[in-house]
């Protein structure tokens, strides 16, 4: 059996692949991969996260919902429970934006535990960006409301991890984002 270390580094390995072709929106066009190894950075260092299914799924957890990847594909590469989580993350492109962020903020406080690290790990590595960088084309009040939707979907991740939420309570804080009382697990 390969070691978590290399278990982590084929999934790095992975989402590069499947991202290689993607920028992020910010006006530099970051390589897109930067972002799923800014969420499994923040897992990992700032959230203490050791869970090898964790940080796996934090790596590729827009590969299905943003590339040609498959969940069955998840699982024979990384194994059922990777591929659960990534499912729970994953996105149905097919419905409105704004029927995917209501569902977002919706399925929250349900999903596994795995499943609310890597969502509030995401949502902390795209304010920080929003804040560094506003993406091309955004307005201030569309950074604005993504700040306001994002703390919809933070409240019902509450209780999952207190370095993330102090970090996202911050950050909220600095736009004039009020956290409503936890409905979190």
């Amino acid at each position: 059996m390969a070691s978590d270390a290399a278990r982590l580094l084929e999934a790095a390995d992975f989402a590069a692949w499947k991202h290689r072709e993607q920028r992020r929106k910010d006006p530099e066009g970051t390589p897109y991969i930067n972002h799923p190894i800014g969420v499994a950075r923040i897992l990992a260092h700032e959230a203490g996260v050791t869970d090898i299914v964790v940080l796996q799924a934090a790596l590729l957890h827009d590969t299905v919902e943003d590339t040609d990847t498959t969940l069955p594909e998840i699982e024979q590469r990384f194994g059922a429970a990777v591929r659960r989580v990534v499912e729970e993350l994953t996105d149905d492109k097919a419905l409105p934006r704004a029927e995917r962020k209501r569902l977002q903020v919706e399925r929250a406080a349900g999903s596994s535990k795995s499943a609310r690290l890597v969502k509030m790990a995401d949502k902390l590595h795209n304010l920080r960006e929003l804040r560094r960088a506003t993406p091309t084309g955004w307005s201030e009040e569309r950074v604005q409301e993504y700040f306001r939707w994002a703390a919809e979907v933070v409240e019902g991740l509450r209780g999952t991890s207190p370095p993330m939420e102090a970090a996202l309570q911050q950050l909220l804080e600095e736009r004039g984002v009020e956290l409503r009382p936890g409905t979190g697990p």
